[in-house]
């Protein structure tokens, strides 16, 4: 059987089957029928109150929509495949439930402008959820670090032991990296910020239409400023999944240390059993599945937005219908990456840190090296002259299996007779660390300054979230609240 579209005049044939499974959206885009009915109660209103369709008419789509809007919360609307997206859907039993007044609904407007303006919708919910999960895994994070605040361990560069550090300034370099995350979500949501509807096809509308009753009603900023752009353009998208993928790759790089941190060389951390998985023949084993698998999806976040960007590469304005495939990609990237903010955020809250096995670990690969060069540059050896004393001090405890700690004030003088007795406060570990109360550096005061930065940042964010999803609320407050009688199916 041949599909039938609501504005087949044109064609003499009804859709092939095949062409109609070939181009249908339907399920990828039924997510979004909540938003379309949303959409669409905004862009009627705005006709009535334009008085571009008649008081009765819009009275009646309203109340059809409302319908729609409680069949969609309750599970009960009917989908029909046979209609190729969810806006014909939704028309489709709109016109069947009210008749012929149905039908006015699509007046100034396209799918071009209502399937750009739906889509906005659901990544603007989706974009502030992320940024929630991401908030809640800083929150585990400053956590975690608030308790560490003077735990020792070493820091890595190229994953060999540099330089001491404590735990807390380790954890919060990853809380700041997924602020930045955040905080990309919400400017590219900033950004997107501009309602789409009344473009129509591409050109705009003849109708006096007021669009930016429509971009208030659905809770944006304002409407965009060109119906080519507002239609044919998908930045949004391109900018959320690298927000996506960005977020990725930082949840990776964590979720890489923690896999690290929990094996028996390092014993760093064990991982609650709630969060870890056994193995189905070695009974000893106490898997990190939930970091190896956040560290796994990472590659699919950054395969969608290689597959935006090449989607859009070769597209002139302004729509074309390959824009269909804008969406499945970052929805399941934007989706996932929540996801695995969340897991993580438990993860990260409920796993034991073994501080002694930290600190102990600090004796191994020579980590106060650069202290004893910059005890040198004290004592007024120039920086490079220093760094090779202590890089031949350093190889001659290799040779006998020595630590710098454990070198004698004698064996010290075969290098520098600069070094006296005070370089063995100079190079104990906690010394290392508190001396590096630069701004931003390890030490304890200085941590207790990056903390409340982050803090701040993360109430500030929370604060914005708040506030654009109150607003949203509110907009679908304003048009389902006012109930009109309902139609009877």
């Amino acid at each position: 059987m041949a599909g039938k579209a609501l504005w087949s005049g044109r064609f003499a044939e009804g859709m092939d089957d095949s062409t109609l499974a070939f181009t249908s959206s339907l399920d990828v885009d039924s997510v979004m029928a909540f938003y379309d009915v949303m959409g669409s109660l905004a862009h009627v209103r705005m006709l009535k109150q334009c008085r571009i369709i008649d008081a009765d008419d819009a009275d009646s789509i309203t109340r059809g929509l409302i319908t729609i809007a409680g069949q969609l919360r309750d599970g009960s609307f009917e989908w029909d495949e046979n209609l190729e997206d969810v806006h014909t859907n939704v028309e489709n039993t709109l016109t069947n439930m009210i008749g012929k007044a149905g039908g006015r609904l699509h007046t100034a407007r396209s799918r071009n402008d209502q399937v750009a303006t739906d889509y906005r919708m659901w990544l603007r919910d989706a974009a502030l959820e992320a940024v929630e999960a991401v908030d809640r895994l800083i929150k585990a994070l400053q956590t975690v670090a608030a308790k560490h605040r003077d735990t020792i361990m070493p820091g890595f560069t190229h994953m060999q032991h540099a330089q001491p550090v404590t735990l807390s300034h380790h954890l919060l370099a990853h809380a700041f990296r997924f602020g930045r995350d955040g905080d990309r979500f919400l400017d590219a949501l900033n950004r997107m910020d501009r309602c789409p509807l009344g473009s129509a096809a591409l050109a705009g509308t003849t109708y006096p239409i007021d669009r930016k009753v429509t971009a208030s009603l659905l809770g944006f900023k304002e409407p965009t400023e060109n119906s080519m752009d507002s239609v044919g353009s998908r930045d949004f998208v391109c900018e959320l999944s690298f927000d996506a993928a960005m977020t990725a790759v930082d949840l990776s790089s964590i979720c890489e240390e923690l896999i690290y941190w929990n094996s028996q060389p390092f014993g760093f951390v064990e991982m609650d059993d709630r969060y870890s998985t056994g193995s189905s023949i070695m009974p000893q084993k106490k898997n990190p599945d939930i970091a190896e698998l956040v560290r796994g999806k990472t590659g699919a976040a950054v395969g969608s937005l290689v597959n935006i960007m090449v989607t859009m590469k070769g597209l002139p304005l302004s729509y074309n219908r390959d824009l269909q495939e804008d969406k499945h990609a970052l929805m399941t990237s934007i989706v996932s990456v929540t996801e695995c903010a969340d897991m993580l955020s438990k993860v990260v809250s409920t796993m034991k840190v073994d501080e002694n096995r930290m600190l102990k670990s600090t004796n191994d690969g020579f980590i106060n090296a650069t202290d004893l060069a910059d005890y040198l540059v004290t004592k007024g050896l120039p920086f490079r002259d220093a760094h090779a004393v202590v890089g031949e001090t350093v190889r001659y405890c290799i040779e006998n299996r020595k630590t710098l700690d454990s070198l004698t004030l004698e064996e010290f003088h075969r290098f520098s007779d600069l070094i006296d007795e005070d370089v063995f406060q100079a190079i104990a570990v906690r010394s290392c660390v508190d001396r590096r109360d630069s701004y931003g550096g390890t030490s304890v005061a200085s941590g207790d300054v990056e903390a409340v930065l982050s803090e701040s940042a993360l109430m500030a964010r929370e604060d914005a979230v708040r506030t654009k999803k109150q607003l949203i609320a509110n907009c679908w407050k304003e048009l389902l609240g006012e109930r009109l009688p309902t139609v009877r199916l």
